[in-house]
Order: structure tokens, then sequence, then C-alpha cells
């Protein structure tokens, strides 16, 4: 990451570098500070949601081919789409834990971010293959087991509903969101599966398993691009979604000793880590230290953002009224 107001905050005068510091280290504990039993709580319930979901993403998979249900086979793909997230996120979740380097200044936790895009990424693939299967099954209608189905997607919306209580137990980061959300749909792709069966055995409406497998693909779809406008944002370092930028220039502006703001950047690290940097114009007569701390404090309050790096700088000199001579001798002001 490489912002050029950073360069500017360390190459202040001896009295403001402590002012910067003070603001700085007010949120910087906090903001490492999120990885302890939590993660390592979170880190049990995905694997143990891994290990649910890879075992009975083979039964739906098996059984689906067997008794010719695309909707079964269209919730197993979407369990495997499941699996590789809930690898993906137990992997950024471990290497999120590793320490900060002098090289990895944030240390690791945009891993969980890139995981989660490629999570979104996967999804919208899913989304994609069923929907083309399943056009392809509504031209050339197959016989289905029924029955088999039934049970099999009646068993997977049990595992599904245990998959999601072990989640929603867990820290609630934004792997561990986006696994629950995947879980989620899962679990509706598992009540389509079953009314699918439910319209074969009632009327035999084969087409039926059509139509649910589409609408199983618009509910993957639809979470694919949750998780991509989420983790695009992060990626391309916009403002946080929760919070109004012109809000937070108009907050700092009534702290006092502040005449003026500029280069404003509020961004996101990771899930639950904001940042910020600021340059503020001093007024006459402020002291850098107490702004800059008076300016962390209340950003902290208001809008919970705990990294805050502020940049102080003097106040504008006070214009020198330049004096000429005419040529008859006389000293005017200059325009």
């Amino acid at each position: 990451m490489d912002h050029d107001h950073h360069g500017h905050a360390h190459a202040e005068p001896p009295g403001h570098g402590h002012a910067h510091a003070r603001a700085e280290t007010a949120g910087h504990g906090h903001g490492h500070g999120n990885h302890g039993h939590g993660a390592d709580a979170s880190s049990g319930a995905l694997r143990t949601a891994l290990f649910l979901t890879t075992a009975f993403m083979f039964v739906e998979a098996i059984y689906g081919l067997r008794t010719h249900g695309l909707s079964l086979l269209a919730d197993a793909a979407h369990m495997l789409a499941d699996a590789g997230s809930l690898g993906l996120a137990l992997a950024a979740s471990e290497w999120a834990k590793r320490p900060r380097t002098a090289k990895s200044t944030f240390g690791h936790r945009r891993a969980e971010v890139l995981a989660a895009f490629v999570n979104g990424i996967a999804l919208a693939v899913t989304a994609i293959g069923i929907t083309i299967e399943a056009v392809e099954r509504w031209a050339a209608p197959r016989e289905i087991l029924a029955f088999e189905m039934l049970l099999v997607a009646a068993l997977g919306l049990v595992m599904n509903l245990l998959v999601a209580f072990i989640l929603s137990r867990a820290q609630q980061g934004m792997n561990v969101r986006a696994a629950l959300a995947h879980v989620v749909v899962d679990a509706l792709g598992s009540i389509g599966a079953m009314s699918a069966a439910g319209f074969v055995l009632a009327f035999g409406w084969t087409r039926a398993d059509s139509v649910v497998s589409i609408g199983i693909s618009l509910l993957v779809a639809f979470t694919g691009w949750r998780v991509l406008r989420e983790t695009t944002g992060i990626l391309l370092e916009a403002a946080p979604r929760d919070i109004d930028v012109a809000a937070v220039e108009r907050e700092i502006l009534c702290c006092g000793g502040v005449a003026g703001v500029h280069d404003l950047h509020v961004w996101r690290i990771s899930d639950r880590f904001d940042a910020l940097t600021v340059h503020v114009t001093l007024a006459d007569g402020s002291h850098g230290v107490e702004v800059c701390r008076d300016v962390a404090k209340r950003l902290e309050e208001k809008f919970g953002i705990e990294h805050v790096t502020v940049q102080p700088e003097a106040p504008p000199p006070v214009e020198i009224v330049c004096i000429r001579s005419s040529r008859d001798g006389r000293r005017l002001a200059a325009p």
C-alpha cells in the first residue's frame, strides 16, 4: 500500500513529530489486537465447517448423479465452492495471525480480503455453470429418482443448518461472514431441491428441477455479488460504506485549534480495521500535540476509527504588505 501522505507525516519538525506519533498510537494497538482467542475460535469453526461440508458434498454429488437430480447436483456444486471458500478462509485466517514485519507493516490482514474476493468469483462461476445446465435440462428433461433426491436434500438441509450454527457462534470476521453466507444459500438450495423432488413426486413435472436450479443459481450469484462488492471496495481502498467522509471532515474542523483540513484519506485495511490520515492546519496559538490528540479522540468517539494519523501544519504566515516608491519619491503600497 502506498500513500503519498505518509511521506509528509514523517518529515515533521521535532515538536510535531510527537504529536503525530501520539495520535497514531492511540488506535494502533487496537487495530492489530484482534487475533487472539477469537481468531482461534474462528479457525476451529472454519475447520469443523470445512470437514462437514466436504463430507456431505460427496454424498450429494453421488446421489445427484444416481437420481439425475440437477438441483441436487447444483447444491453439490455450490458445496464444492463452499468447501473451497472455507479452505481459503481457513488459510487466510491462519496467515492473518502472522505478526507484522518491516516489509509488511500492516501485517497480513489483507489475506482475508483476498480470500473473500476469490470466494465471490467462485460463487459467480458456480452460478453460471448451474444456469447453463438448467437450460439444457429444460430442453431435454431427464427421469428423476425423486424420493431418494428428497431424502438426500433433507439431510443436506440439516447439515447446512448445523454448519450455520457453528459459524454463527464464531467471531464474525469477514471470512466467517462470507462462509456463513455460502452456507445459508446452501440451505436454501437444499430446500429448493426438496421442493423440486416434491413436484416430481406429486405431479410428475420433471422440469421443476430445472426451474429450482435456476433459482438456486440466482441466490448463488447474489451472494457472490455482495462479497465481491465489499472486497473490491477494500482492495481499491475506497472509503468504508458506513463512514461519511464529508461528516468526518466537518467533525475535524469543529475541533479546537483546527483552522483547515486537507489530504483527508479514509480506507479499510481489513475487516474491523479502518484507517485515517489527515493534514490539519493549526489556528494561531494552537499546540500541535494537543490538537492531534483531540482530533484522534473525537474521531474514535464519533466514528469508531482507532487508527488515526494526524499531520499538523503551522498556520500560513501573515501576508507582508510590499512597499514601493514612485518616481516622484512618494511611497505607495503595492496592489
